[in-house]
């Protein structure tokens, strides 16, 4: 079955939890602090591998999870780092965050990798926070949890050459003759229900071709198969257009105007691409006795064209040559998105970012800073060392001066990650509300 869309939910591993531990040794008051980091969680990774050609699996599985990081230990033992799970996918798959539509990734060539979620960071055991004045830390960080989104998947085909034609147009025989393709082929229409790839090799030179399921007019409104597999062959190089000489009903100039309708109507750029024309069945005598009238209308288009029989294999080497020199000429590279230089923006854009505060619908200050959500939630701040570590942080990055600064009022509530404080105006601190 020929999948080409499919919705994942990922989650990369959390971090272990640090370790609150002490040495059992001589003449070292209470044995000095030894709690061990946890280990970093797995992040998640989507690999291109050319051996898949569908999306089906993930129509059975949706799921996927990577391995979280061990907890630290005692003795400064660091947790094991969770492993790396990696999803793989056909080439041509483009990755979209489901909830936003962001496009993350546009995976073109075999091995091409993508982190698409960082598993989270460990948390620090307590020989992280020894200093001279608290020489016995009983406290330590909680792991980062792991990212987690729903990824939308949508498969495109990356082919140098688009075969597009009516149903019965011979595309599919076309395709077995030219390529090691193995297309059904019938005398009935729509017998091609999927897209079809297959590679021409010319000795030094190899290409590939696919083929969709034939359109009809009115394919953009869903009748026929459709127009939904048009999306194949928009990163094709050169477009060939498949028409039936012997087809009294869409002649070739009939069925020409109207595929080029269809594909102007899913994506106009599509007409933009060089093509070639090709009218099949020049073995049929009512080819033949048009091949006049065509060839005289082909030659006002001023676009390459050839008469072929794919059943026959009348011309399939003169097209084949012609397809050669062709992609040789019109091939360009697909261009990828460039992931480096997004995320390169982003941590630019993340530097400049100042804390802010916004009060939500019940009335609560919610602090927004990325940096002090994440340090409040790796810490127990219901141990009494802790919270002192936390506030001593806060004061450092100046939340306390932010408060003053939005007239936050004394008892007014502050929610910084997933605890709630009383502010305590007075004193410039924040009590941890029970």
């Amino acid at each position: 079955m020929f999948i080409d869309r499919a919705k994942i939910y990922i989650k990369a591993g959390d971090g272990g939890n640090g370790c609150i531990a002490f040495r059992r040794e001589k003449y070292v008051p209470k044995g000095g602090p030894a709690g061990g980091d946890g280990g970093k969680g797995g992040d998640v990774i989507i690999e291109a591998d050319e051996n898949l050609d569908t999306l089906l699996d993930f129509h059975y599985k949706r799921h996927y999870y990577a391995e979280r990081g061990e907890h630290g230990k005692g003795k400064n033992q660091k947790g094991k780092d969770g492993k790396d799970l990696i999803i793989k996918v056909p080439v041509g798959t483009l990755i979209f965050d489901a909830e936003t539509g962001e496009l993350l990734g546009d995976l073109t060539s075999h091995g091409q990798r993508i982190v698409i979620a960082k598993g989270g960071k460990g948390g620090r055991g307590n020989a992280n926070f020894a200093t001279s004045t608290r020489q016995t830390p009983y406290f330590a960080e909680k792991g980062e949890k792991g990212e987690e989104r729903w990824l939308y998947l949508e498969l495109k085909l990356l082919a140098d050459i688009g075969l597009v034609g009516f149903p019965n147009a011979g595309k599919s025989s076309l395709l077995s003759k030219i390529t090691n393709a193995t297309p059904e082929i019938a005398p009935y229409p729509f017998t091609t229900k999927f897209p079809n790839l297959g590679v021409v090799d010319r000795g030094d030179f190899t290409f590939t071709v696919a083929d969709i399921p034939g359109l009809i007019e009115g394919a953009h409104e869903n009748k026929g198969m459709g127009d939904e597999f048009l999306r194949h062959i928009e990163r094709t190089s050169v477009l060939v257009f498949v028409l039936d000489g012997s087809d009294l009903e869409n002649p070739p100039q009939k069925a020409y105007e109207i595929l080029q309708k269809e594909l102007n109507l899913y994506s106009p750029k599509l007409l933009e691409k060089p093509r070639i024309m090709v009218i099949n069945k020049i073995d049929l005598p009512e080819t033949q006795e048009r091949m006049k009238e065509i060839e005289e209308w082909l030659k006002s288009l001023n676009i390459p064209y050839i008469f072929i029989s794919a059943k026959e294999g009348i011309n399939i080497d003169k097209f084949l040559e012609m397809l050669e020199k062709y992609v040789k000429e019109k091939k360009k590279d697909i261009p990828a998105i460039d992931l480096e230089k997004e995320i390169s923006n982003k941590e630019l854009i993340k530097e400049v970012e100042v804390p802010l505060l916004e009060k939500n619908e019940e009335n609560i200050w919610v602090l927004k800073d990325d940096k002090t959500e994440k340090m409040a939630n790796k810490l127990d701040l219901y141990n009494p060392q802790a919270f002192a570590y936390f506030s001593n942080y806060i004061k450092r990055r100046g939340i306390i001066k932010l408060l003053n600064k939005y007239i936050v009022s004394d008892g007014d509530i502050v929610k910084i990650g997933d605890y709630m404080f009383i502010f305590d105006k007075k004193n410039n601190s924040l009590i941890l509300k029970g």
